[in-house]
């Protein structure tokens, strides 16, 4: 095969008035080749190879064309992959190797119109039409601690403003409080959302589009009122640019280990590159318009937002146990005394954690992520130490108390008294009804008068403080109603002592 550059000297030699004997001679050719470029006018020579030779798949090509034929009319699926039908020709005495069943088996569904075409269509997104979710993975230190968190990413798909979130975990209530804090963060809500099958939102794929979505989800949707649309399994190109946003925040955000304090002040920082991004960044489409200033102008297609924000929690049920506490995502937490023995719901947050029992709440804890760990709330155990008094000293959870600094003075001072353990009890049993600021502002003046004990707050308390105003009595229907109320008259009194007639009148 001749290279470019022989063909072009034996044509510019041509050109110059040289024969063909004497450009033969110069270029060391053969009088056949210069003649035959020279007449076809070629100004390059590929080589084509009319036939492939195959000495070991040879034998086996009709056996494998065969099975590619009963392939064409089964699902995308369903269809054997050349290693599968590889293996299967091995079986049958196959001595040769993969790469020339996978060519052949390329070639073979390119001329039979069966190869996959690797081809996209662009999108067009109308304003307020579409908005996408997904998760990321990226790798911070919390607090000193490395740690992989994961990154909630929403972007509306007519304006690409991004919007991102990170937890320590993926579970539905994160999906739910990223929805919450992302349709807040925007101003408003688009008609649909575009999702992947996550597990902890779709709970059966059926045919096509269709999808059993969760309760929560659902209820969260319908709240907002967006049409939720899952992709095709396998078909990440259904939600292509929230997984570009992905890889944008990857490489732009994360590029090195970033260094935060907590969560919360991860969070303040990816919220604010999501917004300086959006308005330094140039819309890929409309050139000449930044991201915010496309989305300024869809902001007026968007749905308005609840007058307030869905209360975005997943429900569970947990025994209260002797101790009150209640086992949750791998923790106990306490409760009131109230609910001692009884079967409550947990409502869980991406923050906190609510328990509710008869529609009272009985519990309120910050969210914790770890396993094996106690919650206690002191106050829960208020009732059981009017009772048990001696448990102040060595009970879990007045351990790290944290009480006002007059409390835990007078707590001190009394500790190193008999009964002072009572004393101390039956002050913290007033707080409920005077406020825990009036019970500390009662102590801070016991212990300036050097008079700390329990009557002598009770009494600066009785003194500085009405006491509240007894709740109203309902009455019941069934009882009589008085048609004529009775006068307050002595004399009737004494009418009635000397023999009087007897009578209301």
């Amino acid at each position: 095969m001749l290279l470019v550059d022989t063909i072009s000297k034996v044509r510019l030699a041509h050109r110059d008035g040289k024969g063909i004997r004497e450009i033969t001679r110069m270029l060391s050719l053969s009088r056949n080749t210069v003649r035959s470029i020279l007449r076809s006018g070629i100004t390059d020579q590929h080589y084509v190879r009319t036939e492939q030779p195959r000495p070991k798949l040879g034998s086996f090509i009709e056996r494998l064309a065969e099975w590619l034929k009963e392939d064409l009319d089964k699902p995308v699926k369903h269809r054997r992959r050349s290693q599968i039908l590889f293996e299967q020709l091995q079986r049958e005495g196959y001595p040769g190797g993969y790469d020339a069943v996978r060519r052949y088996v390329r070639i073979w569904k390119r001329e039979a119109g069966a190869a996959i075409v690797n081809a996209f269509i662009p999108l067009e997104w109308d304003p307020g039409d579409a908005f996408q979710f997904d998760w990321s993975y990226e790798d911070v230190e919390l607090g000193g601690v490395p740690v992989t968190v994961k990154v909630a990413h929403i972007r509306f798909c007519h304006s690409r403003k991004p919007f991102c979130i990170a937890y320590t975990r993926e579970s539905l209530e994160m999906v739910l409080d990223a929805h919450i804090r992302a349709f807040e963060f925007y101003g408003g809500v688009c008609r649909r959302g575009i999702y992947d099958n996550m597990k902890t939102v779709v709970t059966k794929v059926l045919m096509g589009k269709n999808r059993v979505f969760c309760r929560r989800f659902q209820n969260l949707a319908s709240y907002y009122l967006f049409d939720p649309v899952a992709c095709t399994p396998a078909s990440g190109w259904e939600k292509g640019q929230v997984e570009n946003q992905v890889s944008v925040v990857r490489y732009r955000f994360f590029v090195m280990r970033r260094r935060f304090a907590s969560l919360e002040e991860l969070n303040e920082w990816l919220e604010r590159e999501c917004r300086n991004h959006a308005a330094t960044s140039m819309h890929p489409e409309r050139k000449d318009r930044t991201i915010d200033q496309v989305f300024a102008e869809e902001k007026s297609a968007l749905l308005s937002l609840p007058v307030s924000p869905f209360d975005g929690y997943t429900e569970g049920v947990a025994r209260v146990s002797s101790q009150l506490l209640i086992s949750y995502d791998r923790n106990r937490y306490s409760v009131d005394a109230m609910a001692l023995g009884k079967t409550v719901t947990v409502r869980s947050y991406a923050d906190r954690m609510i328990i509710v029992h008869n529609e009272t709440v009985v519990g309120v804890h910050p969210r914790h992520f770890g396993r094996d760990k106690v919650i206690y709330d002191p106050w829960h155990y208020l009732a059981v130490l009017e009772r048990k008094p001696g448990a102040l000293r060595n009970g879990a959870p007045f351990k790290r108390w944290d009480l006002p600094e007059a409390l835990s003075s007078v707590r001190a001072v009394l500790e190193g008294r008999a009964g002072g353990d009572r004393e101390f009890v039956g002050i913290l049993s007033v707080v409920s009804r005077y406020g825990l600021d009036a019970v500390a502002t009662a102590c801070k003046q016991a212990i300036s008068d050097q008079t700390v004990g329990r009557d002598v707050i009770l009494s600066i308390l009785s003194r500085t403080h009405d006491d509240p105003p007894p709740e109203p009595v309902q009455l019941s229907p069934q009882l009589p109603v008085i048609k004529l109320l009775p006068v307050v008259d002595c004399s009737r009194y004494d009418s009635l002592l000397s023999g009087g007639v007897y009578g209301t009148a």
